[in-house]
């Protein structure tokens, strides 16, 4: 379920300041974007914007080792921007931005095919996979042969703000193995495929966030026209001082910074100053309480990633006194160090364990008391956080197979205290004497990633001058489970295309999405519903598919197969875009008709002819009449056309296919694309 929380709960507190590059030489003042540095690619065949800060009134020239020079002022506002035209693909070069007596000389600069990919998890998913349950199909070799040094790869950092941002976090980098391994594995693929069948440098921003649903990627601008979220937004808008103070309360405190250790040992041994905290006589007696197993989100201590100690004593049979005992707590998210009467007894501290039952000894030496002492340190680094799981799983047994039905439940009341909290690769450290989280200034709106605008104006408006061909989404997974998320998820996603090309100023560009896959989501998710949005949106002009009903995988909502995902992508922007000749879509439902009992269907995309492949004997096609009982259906394939019908449904209406969460696609074009989810009638859910 991680997606749905690492999914539902990726949460940040905080809007942060970013670093830009400033002057290498002279005293003039000179902020960039970071989207600019040494290693970028600019869109060939452009007129590219430059942007920036400086003192006002200053002069700015920009000129390009290919030959294009600009120039302007600063205005008043200490803001400028210019347009540079860029030539057909190639490099490297050098692009020279003077302003004043201060110089700025970006190299290594290449003039190619910029796309900007983003989406939640399964778009932010990295090519090393988030082992061990979250794994990208042949991921070791993939890695080994990343080496395009014209593919150029920018990772805009995670980032809420409250109002649209001037810059992001983030730098240009050639992609080689190492680079690679860390970034969008789904992005990573679409822009390999378009290198190999293009040969010009390739630029990807990738800007995504697990997790998160749609809204938070519109603007206020765009979803204020929308009537449902005019509440939260009036309410963000009434709560900024409040918000800014929460901001400088957090960052008031110690600091420790993991961005600086290697990604295997980010989290091992951090001292909080909590070491207190595991010990049996520590007095936690002022100590909130919470009952476990539960993710923490759904408590008291709200949208909060970081680190958090939970405390319980417990009274075992004088018999089990001296003996070897078992203590399991179920899943963590993510990580723990877990103690017995003050003693380490086990515990994982790096990442991707979020779904390891923690099953951990307590030694015979350990056990002289008839009260024990358990207290486990959760650090959760990005989604939901927290011992959960299923309460049966928490408990305490002799280690003896004789006795191992005697147990003692865990589940129930324990006590807590957050010590540390983390956002943007840095822990903020409270005091553990006062009780110091609790002390943290409310704010009447929670300020997270799934806020409303919110990464729209950390992740997207910071990019939105930055000339690109097109963009590629995968995201909805997260807008699955609500009924006010699927049903308007219609609604809100062609909202975002419309908003985002309308800041980007740069016509109808290409917008290519995913999708999203199949999986066993919670019985009130439907994903389905989310799917037919999705078709739905290839109406709005210059939009295209990539189906995913064949490639999923029912066990884990992070499908392994990110190569297919690339490639589904890359087709539609090679064939409309790049007037490549391949097939590039799936059958797509176009019309019906009724004939002598039978549903007729016709699609767009066929090709040279519909194929239907039995999934464990199941068609995923059902029909209906006008009692809106649907049955599973027969179906034929007539050259480009589908025959559906059943026996027991004499005098049909409506066909649906793949409507459920976890199905798989039967239906292709003989190309080998797979169709779309859809239903022919307009019954509402």
């Amino acid at each position: 379920m991680k997606l749905f929380i690492l999914l539902i709960f990726m949460f940040a507190t905080a809007a942060v300041s970013y670093p830009a590059e400033k002057s290498k030489s002279g005293s003039s003042f000179i902020i960039m974007p970071s989207l600019f540095s040494d290693n970028m690619v600019l869109q060939q065949k452009a007129k590219v914007t430059f942007w920036g800060k400086a003192n006002p009134g200053e002069p700015v020239s920009i000129n390009a080792s290919w030959g294009a020079s600009a120039n302007t002022k600063v205005k008043e506002d200490s803001t400028w921007m210019t347009k540079l035209t860029t030539k057909k693909a190639g490099g490297p070069y050098e692009v020279k931005i003077k302003i004043g007596d201060s110089t700025i000389i970006y190299k290594n600069v290449m003039l190619g095919e910029v796309w900007v990919c983003s989406g939640q998890s399964n778009m932010e998913m990295p090519l090393e996979g988030w082992p061990p349950e979250n794994i990208v199909k042949n991921s070791a070799e993939e890695i080994a042969a990343a080496n395009y040094p014209e593919i150029r790869l920018f990772t805009v950092a995670r980032a809420v703000a409250v109002e649209p941002e001037f810059n992001c976090t983030g730098t240009w980098n050639e992609c080689n193995p190492k680079t690679a391994a860390k970034f969008s594995a789904a992005a990573y693929f679409f822009g390999r495929k378009l290198f190999e069948d293009l040969k010009v440098p390739i630029g990807l921003i990738h800007s995504s966030w697990g997790g998160t649903k749609i809204q938070p990627w519109i603007s206020a601008k765009y979803l204020s026209t929308f009537d449902d979220y005019n509440g939260v937004l009036a309410k963000i808008a009434a709560s900024n001082g409040q918000i800014k103070r929460q901001q400088e309360w957090i960052r008031s405190h110690p600091v420790i910074d993991i961005s600086k250790k290697p990604d295997t040992l980010q989290y091992e041994n951090l001292d909080f100053g909590d070491s207190l905290c595991s010990k049996p006589d520590f007095d936690d007696s002022q100590w909130h309480t919470m009952n476990l197993p539960v993710y923490w989100e759904s408590t008291e201590v709200g949208d909060f990633d970081g680190t958090v100690w939970f405390r319980k004593k417990i009274a075992i049979p004088k018999s089990w006194i001296g003996s070897k005992l078992i203590l399991e707590l179920g899943p963590i998210d993510d990580m723990d160090r877990t103690y017995v009467n003050g003693t380490f007894v086990g515990g994982m501290e790096k990442p991707g364990f979020w779904q390891t039952p923690r099953v951990y000894n307590i030694t015979k030496e350990l056990n002289t008391d008839s009260i024990l002492t358990i207290a486990v340190r959760v650090i959760d680094n990005g989604g939901g956080g927290g011992i959960w799981g299923n309460g049966v799983a928490m408990k305490i047994h002799p280690e003896s197979p004789i006795d191992s039905a005697q147990s003692i439940s865990l589940s129930g009341e324990w006590r807590y205290l957050p010590v540390a909290e983390f956002i943007n690769n840095k822990f903020y450290v409270y005091k553990i004497d006062n009780q110091e989280f609790f002390l943290k200034p409310k704010t009447d709106v929670s300020i997270g990633p799934n806020t409303p605008t919110m990464l729209y104006n950390g992740m997207i408006a910071p990019l939105i001058h930055y000339a690109i061909k097109g963009v590629i989404w995968y995201q909805g997974e997260s807008n699955s489970d609500l009924a006010s998320d699927y049903n308007n998820y219609n609604k809100l996603f062609p909202l975002m295309i419309k908003n985002w090309r309308a800041d980007w100023k740069e016509g109808s560009f290409p917008f290519y999405y995913v999708q999203i896959a199949p999986w066993r989501y919670g019985d009130n998710s439907k994903s389905y519903v989310v799917r037919w949005a999705q078709c739905q949106t290839l109406s709005v002009p210059n939009t295209g598919m990539a189906v995913t009903l064949d490639i999923g995988d029912l066990n884990t909502i992070h499908p392994s197969d990110k190569q297919d995902v690339g490639l589904r992508l890359a087709l539609w922007a090679l064939a409309k875009n790049y007037h490549k000749k391949v097939f590039y879509s799936g059958p797509i439902y176009k019309s019906m008709k009724i004939e002598n009992g039978k549903i007729i269907l016709s699609f767009k995309y066929s090709g040279k002819g519909l194929v239907i492949k039995d999934w464990n004997g199941q068609t995923e096609f059902i029909i209906a009449s006008k009692d809106k009982k649907f049955v599973k259906a027969d179906v034929k394939v007539d050259g480009t056309k589908l025959i559906v019908y059943s026996h027991e449904v004499k005098h049909p209406v409506a066909v649906r296919y793949t409507w459920a969460n976890a199905v798989a696609g039967t239906l292709f074009n003989k190309e080998g694309l797979p169709a779309s989810t859809f239903k022919t009638d307009d019954w509402s859910e």
